[in-house]
């Protein structure tokens, strides 16, 4: 049984909550960035030989990669909310098939079918 396609009132509110959701995740990592940068310049250490230097450079590089991949999550996010305005939303960018209700459901701002996502073709 196929679920039927999301409404487009609430396809936009998933959009903005994860918008906002996003936003804040941005918000929260740049503060601990900012900390764990003033906590560096604090404390003479030396990342390469000082076993605390490494545990701050570690942290440093896990809150980066996690900033990365919430600022893609907002540009995911923000080009599917162009898609919604202009009708384009639940077409695939690859292949111009219908993206499944399922996916759009559990991915909104998904850009492919489930087919193209995992490389195959019907």
């Amino acid at each position: 049984m196929t679920m039927p396609f999301p409404r487009q009132a609430d396809l936009r509110a998933a959009l903005v909550a994860q918008r906002v959701a996003t936003l804040d995740a941005i918000a929260a990592g740049e503060r601990d960035f900012r900390r764990i940068v003033e906590a560096s310049r604090s404390v003479a250490t030396d990342d390469e030989h000082d076993p605390e230097g490494v545990g701050l450079a570690v942290e440093r590089a896990l809150i980066v990669a996690s900033l990365e991949r919430a600022r893609h999550r907002l540009g995911e996010g923000d080009r599917a909310l162009e898609r919604l305005d202009s009708g384009a939303f639940g077409r695939c960018a690859d292949c111009g098939r219908a993206i499944g209700a399922e996916r759009l459901a559990v991915r909104p701002a998904a850009q492919t079918c489930i087919d193209c996502a995992r490389g195959s073709t019907r």
